[in-house]
This record gives C-alpha cells, sequence and structure tokens, in this order.
C-alpha cells in the first residue's frame, strides 16, 4: 500500500502537464486581423469559403477571425443607435 500512493501521485503528476500540441495548432495563422477580413470582402468571401470545405488545414483560430468579422460586416459596429420612426406602424 505504502509503494501504491507515491506511484498514484507520480501517475496524476505526469497527467496534468501540458498537452502534446496538435498539428492545426503548430500551424502558424497569417496576420489577418477581424478588422483587416472585415475591410477587404473578397479576401474574406474567399476564406469563408475555405473554412467551410477544409476547417483543419486553416485552423480553428483563423476561421474564429473570420467568422467575427463576417459578423461585423453583417451587423455593423454595434455603434448606431436604434431611431424608431415617428409614426406608429399600420398593421
Amino acid at each position: 500500500m505504502r509503494k501504491i500512493a507515491p506511484l498514484l501521485l507520480t501517475a496524476m503528476l505526469v497527467a496534468c502537464g501540458k498537452p502534446e500540441s496538435t498539428e492545426a495548432s503548430r500551424r502558424s495563422v497569417p496576420n489577418e486581423t477581424v478588422e483587416s477580413l472585415a475591410a477587404n470582402p473578397e479576401r474574406l468571401k474567399e476564406l469563408r469559403q475555405q473554412c467551410k470545405t477544409d476547417r483543419e488545414k486553416l485552423g480553428d483560430e483563423l476561421c474564429n477571425r473570420v467568422a467575427e468579422a463576417t459578423n461585423r460586416r453583417f451587423l455593423g459596429d454595434g455603434k448606431t443607435p436604434y431611431t424608431p420612426s415617428k409614426e406608429q406602424p399600420k398593421f
């Protein structure tokens, strides 16, 4: 019993070590920011298509940037205040 406790402790410490990096996380992500992608709709469209077809090749980080840029282009920057019309809607 005394020999098992240090063995279990060692096994737990080894299990808590850093995980090995995967192939996707080792790839370098181009220095394309969300702002630069949102400003360039052609590049954004190209990367969106590539993320749909081959996400593993591009990596999650770049595809997440592409998704955020798409949201910003669609929703805007969020600084436009809501201004309802002066007339009540007619149903």
